[in-house]
C-alpha cells in the first residue's frame, strides 16, 4: 500500500500504450472514426470508485445495441481528465465537471465539451465490525483528515483502538479531492496515518482486517446485491452514520442510504457527471445520452445511487417484528 502523498509514476507509460496504437491519430479522430450513436466500438475512462455502476450501464447498453462494444478504463480522476484532455478518449465519468481552463483547451481540440450531472452517490465511511463507534460528525471527520485528531481516544475516551488508520482507494481518485474541497475547504490532508491502495475493493478488505482502520469509498461499493431493496450493505463492514451536530447519536446521524441521499439529511453527497466532448456524436454521445436516459437512470436507481432524473414516489412502511 503507498502512502497517500507518494509520488507514483506509470500514467505517462499507460497514455503512451494508449496513443501508440493507431498511428499517431486518436482512434476517436472525427477523420477516421466510424462508429455512431449506436453501434462501433470505443474505450472511454471512468473514476474507478464509479465502476460497478459504469459495468451494469455497460452491460444494459450492449444488449440494448447488439453492434455497440464499449472499454471502460477505470483509473483515477486525475488521470481520465488527462486522457480527455490528451484526445485519448471522448467520454469520462467523475464527480466534476470541467474547470474554465479544461473547457478552453478541450474547445481548441476541436471537441465539444458537454458536462451532464447523471447521478448522485454519497461518500462512504467504513469501519471493522470489532469497531463500536460506528456514529461520526462532519467536524470529526475534518479533524482526523486535517491531522488534528489521530487516535480513537479523542473521539471517544473508552474506545480501547489505538491509532485512527485512514484508507482511500487512491491518492488522486475523486474521493480524496472531494474530502479536500468540501470537508477540508481546499486545505491539503494532513496526516501521517492516512494512506491510500488501489481500488475501492482494496479498501474494503483493508477495513475487514485492521479493527482500527476507517475506509472512505463511493457507496455504490456497499449495495449487497442480495438485497433488492437497497437498504442494506456488505456484511463483512460497518458503514458509519454521518452527522452535522456537534455531536453525533444515533438520532442525528445518517447512513448514505437513497432515501437519506434524497432528502438531504446524509451530508456527504457528490454528484456524477459525465463529460463528452465528442464532436461527431458517435458512440460516446449515444452513450452518454442512455445513461441519461429513463433505462439508464433506472438502472442507476437499482443499484443503490440516487439517479439524476426520474419521479421517485416515496412510500411510507410499517415494520413489525
Amino acid at each position: 500500500m503507498n502512502r497517500l502523498f507518494n509520488v507514483t509514476v506509470g500514467l505517462t507509460l499507460i497514455l503512451g500504450l494508449l496513443s501508440a496504437c493507431s498511428d499517431n491519430k486518436p482512434k476517436h479522430s472525427k477523420y477516421t472514426r466510424t462508429d455512431t450513436f449506436s453501434s462501433g466500438e470505443i474505450a472511454f475512462a471512468a473514476d474507478e470508485s464509479f465502476s460497478p455502476i459504469i459495468n451494469e450501464e455497460v452491460k444494459v447498453f450492449e444488449a440494448t445495441y447488439r453492434d455497440a462494444i464499449l472499454h471502460p478504463v477505470y483509473t483515477d480522476e486525475y488521470a481520465a481528465m488527462e486522457m480527455l484532455l490528451n484526445d485519448s478518449v471522448c467520454l469520462i465519468f467523475a464527480s466534476r465537471t470541467y474547470t474554465e481552463k479544461e473547457e478552453k483547451a478541450l474547445k481548441a481540440l476541436g471537441g465539444a465539451p458537454v458536462s451532464m450531472p447523471i447521478g448522485y452517490d454519497g461518500l462512504s465511511l467504513i469501519v471493522n465490525t470489532a469497531n463500536p463507534d460506528t456514529c461520526i460528525t462532519v467536524n470529526n471527520i475534518r479533524r482526523i483528515l486535517s491531522g488534528e485528531v489521530s487516535k480513537w481516544k479523542q473521539l471517544n475516551p473508552n474506545s480501547k483502538l489505538d491509532s485512527i488508520d485512514v484508507v482511500f482507494d487512491n491518492r488522486n481518485s475523486s474521493t480524496v479531492r472531494w474530502c479536500v474541497d468540501s470537508i477540508l475547504g481546499g486545505k491539503p490532508i494532513n496526516s501521517p496515518n492516512i494512506s491510500a491502495v488501489k481500488t475501492s475493493a482494496e479498501v474494503v478488505n483493508y477495513v475487514e482486517r485492521h479493527a482500527n482502520s476507517i475506509g472512505i469509498i463511493g457507496s455504490n461499493w456497499l449495495n449487497d446485491k442480495r438485497d433488492t431493496t437497497n437498504v442494506t450493505f456488505k456484511k463483512n463492514i460497518q458503514v458509519m452514520s454521518v452527522s452535522r451536530m456537534d455531536t453525533a447519536t444515533a438520532m442525528n446521524s445518517w447512513k448514505p442510504y437513497q432515501y437519506y441521499l434524497y432528502n438531504g439529511n446524509y451530508p456527504l453527497i457528490r454528484t456524477i457527471y459525465a463529460l463528452c466532448t465528442d464532436p461527431i456524436h458517435g458512440l460516446p454521445w449515444g452513450f452518454t445520452q442512455f445513461v441519461s436516459s429513463p433505462k439508464g437512470q433506472l438502472i442507476i436507481f437499482r443499484s443503490s445511487l440516487l439517479p439524476y432524473r426520474g419521479d421517485l414516489t416515496v412510500r411510507e412502511v410499517n415494520v413489525r417484528k
